[in-house]
């Protein structure tokens, strides 16, 4: 293993296998772990090495769909996907081969390299681990046997003692590998160094000998201020600091959770915001990553509404994804959020469904299954759904079909697109008859009321398509690569090694 001289990161050597594994661990959730992994990745892919991700476990309700094994198609954690862009690479199942996806507070839906697996949710979380780590071994060395480098990211802390004898997604990973290790603390929080010596020292000797820097996150201010804390830290642990990044409230990529409510000083200075959009931040809500392409906007304000208040001015609403629909629709009822969506339509407003949120927009969700659960709709749009036990996933390059006002503008634009869904959706043509109007614009995805400001579909990461952007506001966002080409850029400055002290 060879030393950067532009910065503090390790590179591997030349043809090196199994490849040099470097692993961001975090001293908590929110700390930013991916995306200082996905600024590794590209700026290792930009030094000319192969490069692949890694995250062992994530728990996540944000997933994105990719080829898997034979020509099925599979589930991977959201921030995995993005790390896989930004190293260049195809994204695989292997790359998150254990998805945790909350469907409760004591429940989890377990998809292990990409499928569902039945087996594993009824399991108890500590039994677990016996299970999968030979599966999420494999799939980290095969990773290794085909790059140079493997960025690996950690969940949560390393230091979580209660789950030590039964982790697969930090120190155990990082010993396998003998990871070159990050470990990374937020100190716009308060408290980063005893955040960084805590977790450190709560590691048993052949841990911490694995944590080879300590890197201060979203730090704003004069970074002089800090000393002498860095050398303190050093001495009490052996560890360097080795980089302090600034606070960038919008680096451009999706929060890791989905929601981040964002202050004033987050906007750009003198913004004029000319669209308003709230998504409904409801407890479950997943794929709320398909919605950073908006913030990216200059002009768009997205609110994340949890309540009727937050949807005053806004010109459209959006009902996202949810992995438990029904759980979810009791709770946009208690916030009386049902009412303040029949009058933001009844004043003219737009309101969109999304996969889970078309599915709220119907008259009735039936569960035969103990799949979602049973509950009466909104009553919007005259359609009813019924969920299956099998879950749909497909990727696809589709076009949009006319559209009427004020979803006009969507009429025939060309996008990539995914579904993740359990649940199949019909017009109630008693409904229909009685005088509800619906178009089916696409069988069984895509519906428009009959009034047209209304708009339900099953499609994924529309926003993510920039025909899609211009289409509705004229405008466009920044692109991904542009995004991973700044943090990059980012990391020769923020791992820049820091002169001897005398």
């Amino acid at each position: 293993m060879n030393s950067s001289t532009s910065t503090s990161l390790p590179l591997p050597t030349p043809g090196q296998r199994p490849a040099l594994c470097v692993m961001v661990l975090g001293t908590s959730s929110g700390a930013g772990k991916s995306w200082v992994t996905t600024a590794l990745c590209r700026w290792y892919r930009n030094q000319g090495f192969k490069v692949a991700p890694f995250k062992a476990q994530n728990m996540s309700n944000h997933a994105r769909v990719v080829p898997a094994a034979g020509d099925a198609w599979g589930e991977m954690g959201t921030a995995q996907y993005l790390q896989a862009l930004a190293a260049g690479c195809a994204p695989d199942v292997r790359m998150n081969p254990l998805l945790l996806k909350p469907e409760a507070d004591m429940r989890s839906q377990v998809v292990m390299l990409g499928q569902v697996d039945s087996a594993l949710t009824q399991l108890p979380w500590r039994e677990r681990s016996a299970h999968v780590w030979p599966r999420i071994a494999q799939a980290l060395d095969a990773l290794r046997s085909e790059n140079d480098v493997v960025i690996i990211e950690g969940a949560g802390s390393p230091a979580e003692i209660n789950l030590h004898s039964s982790d697969v997604v930090n120190m155990r990973v990082a010993r396998h590998a003998q990871a070159h290790c990050l470990l990374v603390s937020d100190i716009d929080r308060g408290g980063a160094f005893a955040h960084l010596y805590g977790t450190w020292a709560l590691l048993p000797a052949e841990e911490q000998a694995l944590i080879r820097g300590f890197v201060l996150n979203k730090f704003r201010g004069d970074a002089r201020l800090l000393a002498p804390g860095p050398q303190m830290l050093q001495e009490l642990t052996g560890v360097p600091v080795v980089a302090t990044i600034p606070r960038l409230a919008r680096h451009g990529l999706p929060e890791e959770d989905g929601v981040y409510d964002a202050g004033a000083d987050d906007l750009d200075a003198g913004a004029v915001v000319h669209t308003t959009v709230a998504v409904i931040a409801y407890p479950r809500a997943s794929n709320l990553d398909e919605f950073q392409p908006l913030i990216n906007v200059p002009g768009v304000r997205l609110v994340w509404a949890r309540s009727p208040a937050q949807l005053q001015g806004a010109d459209w609403v959006i009902l996202p994804g949810s992995k438990a629909t029904a759980s979810d629709l009791r709770w946009l009822r208690r916030q009386g959020l049902d009412a303040a969506l029949t009058a933001h339509v009844a004043q003219g407003g737009r309101l969109w469904g999304i996969c889970g949120g078309l599915q709220m927009l119907g008259e009735a969700l039936i569960d035969l299954h103990g799949v979602d659960g049973n509950e009466a709709g909104l009553g919007l749009l005259p359609l009813v759904t019924v969920f299956d036990l099998d879950k749909r996933l497909l990727r696809a390059a589709v076009r949009m079909p006319a559209l009427d006002a004020p979803w006009q503008a969507l009429s025939g634009v060309e996008m990539q697109v995914y579904e993740i869904h359990h649940g199949r959706t019909r017009v109630r043509d008693d409904m229909v008859a009685a005088g509800q109007g619906v178009h089916e614009l696409v069988p069984g995805l895509v519906w428009q009321g009959a009034e047209g400001r209304i708009l339900g579909s099953y499609w994924h990461g529309m926003f993510e398509n920039a025909a899609v952007v211009q289409a509705l506001l004229g405008a466009s966002a920044p692109t991904l690569d542009s995004v991973f080409e700044r943090l990059a850029a980012g990391v020769d400055e923020w791992f820049a090694p820091q002169p001897a002290r005398e």
